[in-house]
Order: C-alpha cells, then sequence, then structure tokens
C-alpha cells in the first residue's frame, strides 16, 4: 500500500506570507487543481490531506477533497478539525477548514474523534480490511500537544489491528519531543532520516510524520521536494507483515 500525507495548506500555495494570515484569503482553484495532479502522479492508494477547504469562497464553495477525489479517482471522507460544539465551527471561513483521507478503494469505516483539549481537536480513524490509519493536525502548544498525545495513546492501544498515526505534529524540537509517546504505543517513525518538511522552500522543522506499529514494514520512504503548499508531502510504501 502506498500512503501519503500533505498539509496542503488550504490550496493557498506556497509563497511566504507577508504578514499573519495573508496568504490565506486568495483564490485556490487552480492550485488545487495543480496539486491533485501531482498527488495523482505519485500513485497513492490512500491520502491523508492536512489543512482541507471545505468550500469557502477561496475555492469556488467546493470541498478540496471532493475536487481532488474527483480528479484522480478515488473516494473521500472529510470531517471539520474543530470540536463539534466549538465557536470556530460558527465562524465564516474557519467552518471550511478540517482534514480528509482519500482512498483509492472503499474502506470497511471511518471514525471520527477529538481530543479533550485544543482548538485542533479531530482525529479521523480510517479502518481498512488489514489496519487502521489515524489522521490528526496537532496544536501549536506544547502542553496541549502533550495532553493530545496522552489521549492519542489511549485510542490507539486498544487496536487489534496494525496501525498508522500520521499527521502535522506541530513539534518544535521533531522527533524528540515525541520520544516518549514512541515508546509508549511501539511506534516507529517511517523516516529514519527525520527529514523537515517545513516551510517547503527552505525545509528547517520535522513537523509531519508517519508512525507506524508492529505488524507493518516500511519498504520505501520519500519526500518530494515540491511548492504546492508551505509543507513537503511524505509518500510511504507500506507492507503489512502480520
Amino acid at each position: 500500500m502506498r500512503f501519503m500525507l500533505y498539509n496542503i495548506r488550504y490550496g493557498t500555495g506556497s509563497k511566504r506570507l507577508l504578514f499573519p494570515w495573508s496568504g490565506y484569503f486568495r483564490d485556490t482553484i487552480q492550485n488545487t487543481l495543480d496539486l491533485a495532479d501531482f498527488i495523482k502522479s505519485m500513485e497513492p492508494d490512500v491520502v491523508g490531506l492536512v489543512e482541507v477547504d471545505a468550500g469557502s469562497f477561496r475555492s469556488g464553495r467546493r470541498n478540496q477533497a471532493e475536487m481532488i477525489a474527483e480528479r484522480i479517482g478515488h473516494f473521500h471522507s472529510y470531517r471539520s478539525k474543530y470540536g463539534k460544539t466549538g465557536m470556530l465551527r460558527k465562524l465564516p471561513l474557519m467552518n471550511k477548514q478540517g482534514n480528509a483521507f482519500l482512498t483509492k478503494d472503499t474502506f470497511k469505516n471511518v471514525g471520527f474523534h477529538y481530543f479533550k483539549e485544543g482548538v485542533k481537536k479531530l482525529v479521523i480513524e480510517l479502518e481498512l480490511r488489514d489496519l487502521n490509519i489515524y489522521l490528526v493536525h496537532l496544536a501549536l502548544g506544547y502542553r496541549i500537544r502533550q495532553s493530545q498525545l496522552a489521549d492519542l495513546y489511549a485510542l490507539v492501544k486498544s487496536s487489534d489491528k496494525p496501525h498508522i498515526i500520521a499527521g502535522d505534529l506541530n513539534t518544535r524540537w521533531g522527533e524528540h519531543e515525541i520520544k516518549l509517546f514512541l515508546a509508549a504505543t511501539g511506534l516507529q517513525n517511517a523516516d529514519k532520516y527525520q527529514t523537515p518538511t517545513y516551510p517547503s522552500w527552505a525545509p528547517k522543522r520535522h513537523l509531519d510524520f508517519i508512525l507506524y506499529s508492529p505488524g507493518l514494514k516500511v519498504k520505501r520512504f520519500w519526500v518530494p521536494y515540491v511548492s504546492f503548499s508551505d509543507h513537503l508531502p511524505l509518500v510511504c510504501d507500506i507492507e503489512v507483515t502480520g
């Protein structure tokens, strides 16, 4: 199975911001289509998308997960990244921001879980025949990130299948920050070189991760250097071994 993780920054591209949020209001339609063509060229079986626009004025009122899925011939599942009753679900633009899975084949089930703390609370659980994949976007603040990792540990420790945790973990100190989480869960980082993924024009921070459990084997891992977002994508060929 080929899995791809990509924080697509709501399709707004990779341009540096002149001032905070300045890049988040531009038209995204053409960049989303170009991004979809790139994703298609990677031939992924499953794609985890972080920072997806579900249909604001930026994307012509269309859900980017649906747009990309249609263009590459995949199924899709999307959900807002904010809590079920959070104020941000009521604000224009913000209420269209979330995460999504794209799958080449139909999936058994998809579940939506929520962290106890943080603004970005969503965990999407994709159940495939032989494994589960959890997609996350953790908080910017260290204390809340640690609380979310504890919630994530509680969620995956009872999994009866091999599993993957993937997402933008916002780790200021890369893998060093999640060493205890890795030790507790038995997960391994698919990127043994801890490649920086942010910002895409001059990567310095290791923010994006694909973590995998026993019962899975990484056949190949790479980070394409492309400029459709301020993050670089991760691509991983994974085999179920037990």
